[in-house]
């Protein structure tokens, strides 16, 4: 991917040499030119198309700040609620991630949404023990993390 990137500002700077044009408009017109040179050659590659993954990247920041926002809403009204009718819980969650920073990840992504943390991971990094602030059913949890973060996470790192 950073061989990409590098060759594309290459390509973007080479078009402003080559057409004598030294300003943002001209490197913009090299860039997006260089751009569809890459992609039309990506077959050469060993990584994927790189945009593909800028892409997927600003899809895992937008599904992260909605969820975000979502669980806010909902531990707020939780915490409003003149009697508090909780059922707290810890759930084991399987992951099917396997590399280190995808596990990190989605752990982190997990802590940082309201209501929820993760408070293990076990030894084989295949279960992360999370605990939940109010949790109904267990499997309805592990399907949302499933269908939403571990899903993004996989089309970044892959």
């Amino acid at each position: 991917m950073a061989l990409q990137i590098l060759l594309n500002m290459f390509l973007g700077f080479m078009w402003m040499v080559m057409t004598v044009s030294f300003e943002p408009v001209a490197f913009l017109k090299g860039y997006l030119f260089g751009l569809l040179i890459i992609y039309i050659f990506r077959n050469f590659f060993s990584s994927r198309f790189y945009l593909l993954r800028i892409v997927a990247v600003l899809k895992l920041t937008y599904i992260f700040i909605r969820e975000l926002i979502g669980s806010n809403i909902a531990v707020v009204k939780t915490v409003l609620k003149p009697k508090l009718n909780m059922q707290p819980g810890i759930f084991a969650y399987p992951t099917i991630l396997e590399k280190n920073w995808e596990i990190t990840l989605l752990a982190n992504l997990i802590t940082l949404t309201p209501g929820t943390l993760v408070i293990e991971v076990s030894s084989d990094n295949k279960i992360l023990y999370v605990h939940a602030l109010d949790i109904n059913d267990a499997q309805e949890s592990i399907d949302s993390i499933k269908d939403t973060f571990e899903k993004a996470i996989l089309e970044v790192g892959r």
